[in-house]
């Protein structure tokens, strides 16, 4: 599939871009460049080849789940400007 020019100034209106004629016709013939390229690549033949997630193996790394110490609510609050419980008070952001 090759790009027209008028494809490639619909691309640059939706990108907001502005190009010269001479980058128009630089990237008329970098993007279609670049569909050739993927064109070879749906030519080769990936039958054989199972299907991946990833392009390397990955392994999953867990960790146990320990109960620690943590603060209590006084020592959280200890240094909130102001608080209504055990939460802090903060101004309103939305009306």
């Amino acid at each position: 599939m090759r790009l027209t020019r008028e494809e490639v100034e619909h691309v640059a209106l939706l990108g907001r871009l502005n190009p010269t004629e001479e980058d128009l016709a630089r990237y008329t013939d970098q993007l279609n460049n670049i569909l050739d390229h993927f064109a070879q690549l749906k030519e080769a033949d990936t039958s054989s080849i199972a299907g991946t997630t990833t392009a390397v193996p990955m392994l999953n790394v867990n960790r146990v789940d320990e109960n620690v110490a943590s603060f209590t609510p006084d020592e959280s609050l200890q240094n909130a400007p102001e608080r209504v419980h055990d939460l802090f008070k903060v101004p309103r952001v939305v009306e």
